[in-house]
């Protein structure tokens, strides 16, 4: 080869060499974030999702982006929010909430999905098994639902003159149902009058609290379901202004005002959600990685409802309780 001919054979060389780096380069992956709720009430869980992707060498921004996708407890958005995540060829998709990962499991069967639910996993067919899920989906489930009648019990017990009782249900919700029918039965152990409230709209929600009221309910027990949990200022708002003794699912319903909540932390699973999509970037495959299960539960008391309610909270809540605001 002529000097000349060498000359510019190493100069193309040299300037072709960041193309092929770059082509060789794998491309940033995309997650797409499917929430039940709303960006602001779902902000903490958020926040908690991107540190488990932290810890499995993820930033958002850095190597990682991230598509967010709004229900704002419309549900029956949630079928052309999946497919848009779905049509954009996500690697992965992070559902929170049951109706999330429900309509994300109808959408694909491909993209690995990574589920945050109040619900019986097995029982509504998301997975095969907890140990081995098989298929595309795994995650968290809390176990929220299960804890129904727990929570009336711990109802009851603060407040034991309470005759009639009135439970809140989303009947848009995938465990209206079932929440109703297991504190049916747990009212029905204790011969107190349990009145069935349904709201599914905010507007609905405020109504719920006039009925309330009119039935002289003497406390209220909040179903578990996203829409209710982002609609937290707005339940515990009606809950101190009618004073009423309501309990939640949650700490942050507590941490808002509320006087008692009893349930799994939603932030240590929101981590554990991006821990696992983090691992599935990485290689791991759905089908191999356990749904898991909380092994601890928080109860929650807030005095200063308490005090504002003219209530006494009984020592043998107190003495149980995980955390105590005051």
């Amino acid at each position: 080869m002529r000097r000349r001919d060498l000359i510019i054979f190493l100069a193309g060389s040299v300037a072709a060499w960041p193309l092929m780096t770059r082509a060789q380069q794998k491309p940033t992956p995309v997650i797409g974030f499917l929430g039940s709720a709303s960006p602001a009430t779902d902000a903490p869980f958020v926040a908690a999702f991107r540190q488990g992707l932290g810890e499995t060498g993820y930033v958002e921004g850095q190597n990682l982006t991230i598509e967010y996708r709004w229900a704002e407890g419309h549900y029956d958005r949630l079928p052309a929010l999946a497919a848009d995540l779905v049509g954009r060829k996500v690697d992965v998709i992070a559902a929170l909430g049951s109706p999330s990962a429900l309509t994300a499991k109808t959408a694909t069967s491909t993209i690995p999905i990574v589920f945050l639910i109040g619900v019986d996993p097995v029982a509504t067919g998301l997975v095969a098994s907890l140990a081995r899920p098989g298929g595309n989906l795994t995650g968290v489930t809390l176990l929220i639902d299960e804890l129904m009648p727990k929570r009336f019990e711990l109802l009851s017990e603060l407040v034991p003159q309470a005759r009639v009782i009135a439970l809140l249900v989303n009947p848009s919700g995938p465990s209206a149902e079932r929440i109703t029918r297991d504190v049916q039965e747990a009212a029905r152990a204790t011969g107190v009058q349990l009145q069935i409230l349904k709201a599914g709209t905010e507007s609905q929600i405020d109504a719920a609290f006039v009925t309330l009221v009119q039935l002289h309910a003497g406390a209220l027990l909040v179903g578990t379901d996203p829409f209710f949990n982002g609609r937290r200022g707005q339940l515990v708002g009606l809950a101190s202004r009618h004073a009423v003794p309501a309990i939640y699912e949650s700490r942050e319903f507590s941490a808002s005002g509320g006087l008692i909540s009893y349930g799994s932390s939603f932030t240590a699973a929101s981590r554990q959600v991006g821990t696992n999509v983090g691992r599935i970037l990485k290689g791991a495959k759905p089908a191999d990685l356990p749904v898991q299960q909380p092994t601890t539960f928080e109860l929650v008391v807030n005095l200063n409802a308490a005090k504002a309610l003219g209530l006494s909270v009984p020592p043998s809540i107190l003495a149980r309780a995980d955390e105590v605001i005051e």
